[in-house]
């Protein structure tokens, strides 16, 4: 059984309801999700943004290459799911660079999701119209 090699760093994300598997290696700055580039895969580059801002807080886009593989909720929920692999892998890559992700925000997983929907009401928080008669 091989193992991975020495320079390759793992970084699991978590948003909504997506998880993301990344993968770090040293490279010239190759950006992939489940085979594709960043700008195919998310539809609008505000979300390719978001998902190599970790990245960018560092300076290293240039310097790493990332493979990620997304599954579950939407583009947005992805987005956010490959950025905080992408934060989890760089710190597993340099304890140094914690402080600097921490306080871009980077770091901590986004706790928000979709709140279920109650038994007698139509969604989560909304009721149905009350009749007095």
């Amino acid at each position: 059984m091989s193992t991975a090699p020495a320079n390759v760093f793992l970084g699991t994300g978590r948003r909504k309801t997506s998880t993301a598997r990344v993968r770090l290696t040293e490279g010239s700055g190759k950006l992939s999700v489940n085979g594709r580039d960043f700008e195919s895969y998310f539809s609008h580059e505000n979300f390719a943004k978001q998902a190599y801002a970790p990245l960018l807080t560092v300076d290293m886009k240039e310097k790493i290459d990332v493979t990620a593989n997304v599954t579950g909720g939407g583009i947005a929920g992805q987005a956010g799911a490959v950025a905080h692999g992408i934060a989890r892998a760089l710190q597993k890559m340099n304890a140094e660079l914690r402080p600097t992700l921490k306080k871009a925000g980077h770091i901590k997983r986004d706790p928000r999701a979709k709140e279920r929907k109650k038994p007698g009401q139509p969604g989560a928080r909304k009721r149905f119209q009350f009749s007095k008669r």
